[in-house]
């Protein structure tokens, strides 16, 4: 024999169906809430990082970037070039 009658059980089985399927809902609605937050504070840092690049590197993304004050290019002095001094040449 049945602890509960067959009639009762149903009822109680279909009521913890209904609580875990709830249960499950609330926790989908919350992942879903969650995935819309990170999508939009992940759209905005993308929206930042993009300014920050075009504010850093004002040079078209086409053509090569100059710079303005070359800094390691020939000398012209020999002396600053590593040659021979000038004093050495003469004699």
């Amino acid at each position: 024999m049945p602890a509960i009658p067959l009639h009762t059980a149903v009822s109680y089985v279909a009521g913890a169906y209904l609580v875990f399927f709830a249960l499950v809902l609330i926790y989908v609605a919350i992942m879903a809430s969650k995935l819309s937050r990170i999508e939009t504070e992940l759209s905005e840092l993308t929206e930042l990082a993009i300014k920050e690049r075009e504010n850093r590197d004002p040079a078209p993304t086409g053509g090569p970037k100059t710079d303005p004050a070359p800094t390691g290019g020939p000398k012209t002095d020999p002396t600053e070039a590593g040659g021979p001094k000038p004093e050495a040449v003469a004699r």
